[in-house]
């Protein structure tokens, strides 16, 4: 035993740390020199461990600590057997640092990185606990220096998810990232996990969403400073395939909502470098650019001003340009259209619609403030802002623009694109020669309409920016030498809008000059109206700059000093372009008739801008005025003159009525003939006065025209026409010379007209005796008038007269009475002054007596056997005319002042109007059968007819202005004549209308009240049906402006007089049914559209005694057709509602699926209450057509009921498919108002369709062939197939829903079996007589039977009452399905089903 003892060796001496640390430097991995035993031993582990401990106590311990690890780890590398001193090494470290007993530094994060490549050779236990260890230091870390430990983490949870030590090691796994996820995240750990989450084994769906709701949540917190790190950490993750979708959301709402306005400038700065980190990850991944553009197009939620600049900033890549904008686009808008129609739309509730009108204000906010907001670090997306305004421009549409003008909170299309490039304009110095430049590109490539648009951008920059626009007279100069290639109207515009700066640019003035010179003498008549045009803009720019300098002179300056400055302001009030253009005006005065009459009302303009220009203008028109007027000339107003001919044809070269209409306002306007003129007047032509010649020639310019009017009026009274037209007692009449006496009659008329805006001026001067001979003048000349307007009644059934290009003078009018279908010109300006046809409509009323029987053969010379009929007719003619004129007059326009004044001011005479001709045509109760009695009657009739189309188109004008409630005003205070109405007026149908005592209704509601609903009735009992139909047109017009409470009155009014009028005439009646549809409330609408169908079916259908009892008596053989047509296009506005709902509630579910909040919650329950409404609707909409398919249409209505039924059927399908749960998502159940809705569209419609298709063919091959048949045939070829498939595709989406729901659909559907049909191709042969026809049977597809078959088996113990479950919203995400999908179909289906008529086939 000794010798043994003596023979073992002796034990390894230990080494020291200090000699680990040498030995690790001496040996390296290709060295054969042998390890120390002391190292291989395992019984020394503990002490190697205990150094690490050691050397963390010391005063240096980071550096100490780094090296003893760095040197052991090299050490273990050498041999296996020190595989478990890693082990524990990693473990003792990780309990160190957790602990805080060794300095987090650089050192600590070396070494940290040096395990991280040693945990492969780590067993299960202790990667848990190395696991366990960071989870609970979790709390502790403060500072990133804290956060270094992290790096295990990732690769620890690696390692374990595959390890095969266990059985289920992703159960472990998951239980630590719950653990993780269950801790609150502090700002430094937040950051160091979105760094390392891309090294984190792969994820399931769930836990990277909660790990980045995790992320989102924590950012209100996170220093701003470290935002854009965050973002680019996260965009990292994002295109490693770490949930995409949701870091793009997070991120644009984070900055969208949480940051907004928060940090000021420097906020600005941060989302500056954001959008450039965006911009370039864009880049690097492509498909986040498709998310970024997927989450705005599919989520309006998420359009805030963050998303419209990462947008925008995403534009800046050559790839996305096209389709961002596009996007931007689409979403704005969409978002119009959606807030205008759901205004239209009655059965949505008022919140809803706030909620649209919302949207659409929020965008146009965040369009804006992204735009005021660019100056802060965005300066790169000022390009795409420029481009985006103006594509929003090129998108403008007309009508869209005026209905948002009535809408308040709401900018418009064309009020945004005027906003954001003038905001941008201002604020960048960079983009202004770019949007000069593209205002200059687009006005010459767009249509007229849009260049009009942009043109009132530079007019705004100009008024706003007058001095950086200065810059631009370069661009702008370029713009004008493209004056005469571009639209009249916007060549004109252009001019106008450049006037500011001719006053800062003596230069642009003159470069204008020179233009409009060279325009002048263009062959394109056009060019030359538009240049006549910017001339007399030209002029009256000047003229209003100079008269703005003498107010501003006057208000700055004392009473004396204004006194001394006022010679010197009137002698430059006379001179100035004005003379420096005469001779392009003399010019103008040798040019079409349509220049000289531009001319001539612009002569009147500048001296409504410059009284005090009176003299020299009259000095510019006398020579011209007298080679017409001729005082000691047998014929002294040569109107011959003014008629020309040319080549066979006949043409109005002087318009004299509007040179007499020019003159006679600027004489109106200088009442006295104090006018004033500078002695450059003269001089500019070569003459030099006198001051005493000077105030003689003013004085002599003015009292000629003055006396040449008053000659004329004489001339005109005596009635000797034949001088004046040219005709002469012996010469013959050839068709030539005709034609131009009739020419000559025209501008004739239009003189009258113009003396009698002189009489009726002269009514508010003139004593009582005086007023009884203007008003016997004023009846001569109506009777003049009408005389020469007869003659012309054959001219215009010829079309021989043609004045000049265009003919603009208010007598180019509509010669019948009906003055609906009177056509004017844009340009056209009246000659009579709405006040004078006022007082026109007045002496017409008060002029209308009864004439003596022994009168009645007397010559109508005086006034007592004038006949009064004339004034009336001359008068609403007038009336009309003026009101179709008034919306063509520009609002800026100084002569639409002058002119048409206060257009309302016509409302209160046309109404007493009507009540006097109504009381006038009434018969007296003791009927007189006289033959001239008769005559009056009609007489009267005819223009009650007139008065109220007059009223109509001026309520038409007022119905979105501010005047309308003014009009109202005074409509309801012109007293209803009582002995009038009948006394049962205000029975019968009255007691639908009625109204609460303490119902406050405003001005237009008491007019339909007071005045609308009683004369009304009383035409309806006269069988005033012409009458009826104008009046029902004011109802619905007045109507749109009333709240809902007040339509719904109306609306019930109106149904009370279809249940207990009898009406025969079709119009009427269809009028009358179409205010009792249009303006009930839902859901009383489509209820009194069910009655009248249910009373329909009974006149032109087949009886049946289980039709509800009905009573409307406006139903009956003639009027039946017209009732049909308008329920049918009820139920197509319906339809249309439905459809848009649908699509919306496609569109909110696919947002609700992306983030849950208490909010949205709520949303989707009032989502759900719009689903149930349009299931009621969709309903209602069943039962009003399932009693159509039963009647015996004519043809027109029965191909606009199938076209219905098949878009109804296509709803349907989208409305079921939004049932149908996402791949992955659990399956809801269809809820009971669904389900009635099936239950009751094929039980009442879809068996009763397939009858009335049949019943129809039966007919088509009953009928005659003729032209007629094959038109009708190639209708329904198109409309009837396209019937089957909706109703056959809708079915294919119910059954999927049934199988997917447990619950049968369609139990009271068609079997397919029964479903068997031949199609007939009909075909016209090449001689266009015969018909080949070729019959091709088809059958229904055997599947299609087995999954009917199928349904069958369904338990139906689940049909009892449940309520709609909610979806399961952890499901993975479907894209947002595209309305492509639906085009792609029915393109398909195009094909497939060409030219076919669909029946029954014999063997059913």
């Amino acid at each position: 035993m000794k010798t043994a003892a003596a023979r073992k060796p002796p034990p390894a001496p230990p080494l020291t740390d200090t000699d680990i640390i040498q030995l690790a430097q001496i040996y390296h991995p290709n060295s054969s020199t042998p390890l120390p035993p002391f190292i291989l031993s395992e019984a020394s582990h503990e002490t190697l461990i205990s150094y690490l401990h050691a050397r963390a106590a010391s005063p240096n311990s980071s550096v100490s600590v780094s090296e003893y690890v760095s040197a052991l780890l090299s050490l273990t590398q050498l041999h296996p057997s020190l595989l478990s001193l890693t082990s524990a090494l990693i473990l003792s470290y990780t309990s160190l640092f957790c602990s805080h007993e060794i300095p987090h530094d650089r050192h600590s994060l070396y070494t940290l990185q040096l395990f991280s490549s040693h945990l492969d050779c780590i067993s299960f236990p202790d990667l848990a606990s190395i696991i366990d260890t960071i989870l609970c230091y979790v709390h502790q870390i403060i500072n990133s220096d804290d956060s270094h430990i992290l790096i295990l983490l990732s690769n620890c949870l690696r390692l374990i998810k595959t390890s095969s030590e266990v059985d289920k090691p992703i159960h472990y796994f998951n239980s630590a990232i719950d653990k993780m996820l269950s801790f609150n995240w502090g700002n430094v750990f937040m950051l160091k996990m979105v760094e390392i989450l891309s090294d984190f084994p792969l994820l399931y769906k769930d836990k990277e969403r909660d790990f980045l709701n995790k992320v989102f949540s924590g950012m209100k917190n996170v220093e701003i400073q470290d935002l854009p790190g965050l973002v680019y950490q996260l965009l990292i993750l994002a295109s490693k395939g770490f949930g995409k979708r949701e870091v793009v959301e997070g991120i644009v709402m984070h900055f969208g909502e949480n940051l907004a306005g928060k940090w000021g400038s420097i906020g600005r700065q941060v989302e500056g470098t954001v959008l450039l980190h965006v911009n370039f990850a864009v880049k690097q991944d492509p498909s986040l650019g498709q998310e970024v553009l997927a989450l705005v197009r599919s989520d309006c939620c998420a359009f805030n001003h963050f998303a419209v600049a990462v947008l925008l900033s995403v534009a800046r890549i050559r790839r996305f340009t096209e389709r961002t904008m596009g996007v931007l686009k689409t979403a704005l808008f969409a978002a119009y259209k959606d807030s205008r129609f759901a205004l239209g739309c009655k059965w949505l509730s008022d919140d809803l619609k706030e909620e649209y009108l919302k949207t659409a204000r929020v965008m146009e906010k965040a369009l804006l403030r992204t735009v005021n907001e660019s100056n802060g670090g965005g300066e790169h997306v000022v390009p795409s802002i420029v481009q985006l305004g103006f594509l929003l421009l090129e998108g403008v549409e007309k009508e869209i623009c005026k209905d948002f003008n009535k809408i308040d909170g709401i900018m418009g299309p064309e009020e945004l694109f005027n906003e954001v490039l003038r905001s941008l304009f201002e604020i960048h110095d960079m983009s202004r020669n770019e949007i000069i430049e593209q205002c200059k590109l687009r006005i010459l490539s767009l249509n007229p309409e849009q260049g009009l648009l942009i043109i009132r951008l530079i007019g705004c920059l100009i008024r706003r920016y007058l001095y950086p626009m200065l810059e631009h007279v370069s661009h702008l100069k370029a713009l004008l030498d493209y004056y005469a290639f571009m639209n009249g109207n916007v060549s004109s515009h252009l001019v106008t809008a450049l006037l500011p700066l001719i006053k800062q640019s003596r230069d642009l003035q003159d470069y204008i000059i020179l233009v409009l010179r060279k325009a002048m003498f263009r062959r394109e008549e056009s060019v030359r109206y538009a240049a006549t045009n910017s001339i007399i803009d030209l002029v009256l720019g000047e003229k209003q700059s100079q008269r703005d300098e003498t107010i501003s002179l006057q208000e700055s300056s004392s009473q004396a000093s204004c006194s001394q400055q006022q010679p010197e302001i009137l002698c430059a009030a006379g001179s100035g372009l004005f003379w420096e253009l005469n001779g392009l005006l003399q010019r103008c005065l040798f040019q079409q008739a349509k220049v000289r009459k531009i001319l001539y009302y612009g002569l009147v303009k500048l001296v409504l801008v410059d009284p005090l220009s009176a003299g020299s203008v009259f000095d510019f028109l006398l020579p011209h005025f007298f080679q017409f007027y001729k005082k000691d000339a047998d014929v002294q107003l040569d109107v011959y003159k003014c008629v020309k001919s040319e080549t066979g044809k006949i043409y109005i070269e002087e318009p004299l009525d509007c040179l007499l209409s020019c003159i006679s306002w600027i004489l109106l306007l200088q009442p006295h003939c104090k006018t004033n003129h500078s002695s450059n007047s003269w001089a500019s032509l070569g003459f030099s006065l006198t001051q005493e010649n000077e105030q003689a020639e003013r004085a002599w310019s003015a009292e000629s025209m003055s006396n040449a009017l008053s000659n004329i009026r004489k001339i005109l009274r005596k009635g000797d026409f034949e001088g004046l037209l040219g005709r002469t007692k012996d010469a013959g009449s050839t068709p030539v010379e005709e034609e131009k006496h009739k020419c000559a009659s025209l501008i004739l008329s239009g003189i009258i007209e113009v003396m009698l805006n002189i009489i009726i001026n002269e009514f508010g001067k003139a004593t009582d005796a005086e007023k009884m001979d203007l008003e016997k003048e004023l009846f001569e000349f109506v009777i003049i008038h009408n005389s020469l307007r007869k003659n012309l009644h054959t001219t215009r059934q010829s079309g021989g007269v043609k004045r000049g290009s265009l003919r603009l003078s208010a007598n180019d009018g509509s010669e019948k009475l009906d003055l609906s279908c009177t056509i004017l010109s844009e340009e056209r300006i009246a000659l009579l002054a709405t006040s004078a046809i006022c007082q026109l409509l007045y002496t017409a009323q008060e002029s209308w007596k009864p004439v003596a029987p022994e009168n009645h053969s007397q010559p109508s010379s005086g006034k007592d056997s004038v006949p009064h009929v004339n004034i009336f007719s001359f008068a609403l003619e007038l009336c009309m005319r003026q009101l179709k004129s008034y919306t063509c007059a520009a609002k800026d326009d100084p002569m639409r002042m002058l002119i048409y004044g206060d257009i309302n001011q016509l409302g209160p005479p046309l109404l007493k109007m009507a009540w006097f001709l109504f009381s006038a045509s009434v018969p007296d109760k003791v009927n007189k059968k006289g033959a001239r009695g008769k005559k009056g009657f009609d007489g009267k009739k005819e223009y009650l007819q007139s008065v109220l189309a007059c009223l109509e188109e001026l309520i038409r004008i007022n119905l979105f202005h501010s005047g309308y409630l003014d009009l109202m005003d005074d409509l309801v205070s012109i007293p209803v004549p009582g002995d009038v109405l009948r006394s049962d007026a205000n029975d019968g149908p009255n007691d639908e209308y009625e109204v609460a005592t303490d119902v406050v209704m405003k001005s237009d509601e008491l007019f339909i009240q007071k005045s609308i609903r009683p004369l009304l009735y009383e035409l309806l009992v006269h069988s005033f049906f012409h009458e009826v139909k104008v009046l029902s047109d004011i109802m619905c017009l007045i109507a749109t402006k009333l709240p809902e409470e007040g339509r719904n009155r109306v609306g019930n009014w109106a149904r009370g007089i279809c249940k207990r009028k009898k009406i025969s005439n079709p119009k009427v009646a269809k009028s009358i049914a179409n205010l009792a549809l249009t303006l009930s409330s839902a859901p009383n609408d489509l209820i009194i559209a069910q009655e009248m169908a249910a009373e329909l079916l009974t006149v032109v259908g087949k009886e049946s005694s289980d039709l509800p009892e009905t009573s409307y008596y406006i139903i009956n053989k003639s009027t039946s057709a017209d009732i049909a047509s308008i329920i049918l296009q009820f139920l197509d506005s319906t339809i249309t509602d439905i459809e848009w709902i649908g699509i919306k509630l496609k569109e909110r579910s696919c947002s609700y699926k992306r983030h849950i909040s208490s909010q949205q919650w709520g949303e989707k329950a009032s989502e759900l209450v719009i689903e149930e409404t349009l299931y009621s609707r969709a309903e209602a909409v069943v039962n009003v057509a399932s009693f159509f398919v039963l009647m015996n249409l004519e043809e027109a209505e029965a191909e606009k009921l199938l076209m219905l039924a098949a878009r109804f059927y296509k709803n349907l399908a989208r409305i079921t498919k939004l049932h149908s749960a996402s791949k992955g998502c659990k399956q809801r159940l269809p809820s009971l108002k669904f389900q009635k809705l099936v239950e009751e569209t094929f039980r009442q419609l879809t068996a009763p369709l397939y009858n009335f298709v049949a019943d129809m063919q039966t007919k088509q091959q009953e009928s005659e062939k003729g032209k007629g048949i094959v038109k009708k045939i190639k209708r329904e070829n198109r409309c009837i197939p396209d019937l089957i498939y909706q109703i056959e595709d809708c079915e294919k989406y119910l059954i999927q829903l049934s199988k997917a729901s447990k619950v049968n659909l369609l139990r009271h559907a068609k079997r397919s079996t029964c479903r068997d049909f031949k199609i007939h191709f009909s075909m016209e042969g090449e001689d266009g007589n015969d018909d080949n026809e070729v019959v091709a049977e088809t059958e229904s597809s055997s599947g299609e039977e087995n999954e009917a078959a199928d349904l069958g088996a369904v338990d139906r113990g689940e049909e009892g009452e449940h309520l709609a479950n909610v979806e399961d919203l952890e499901c993975e995400d479907d894209e947002v399905e595209e309305e492509a999908e639906l085009d792609e179909a029915a393109l398909h289906r195009a094909k497939r089903s060409k030219a076919r008529i669909v029946e029954d086939s014999e063997e059913d």
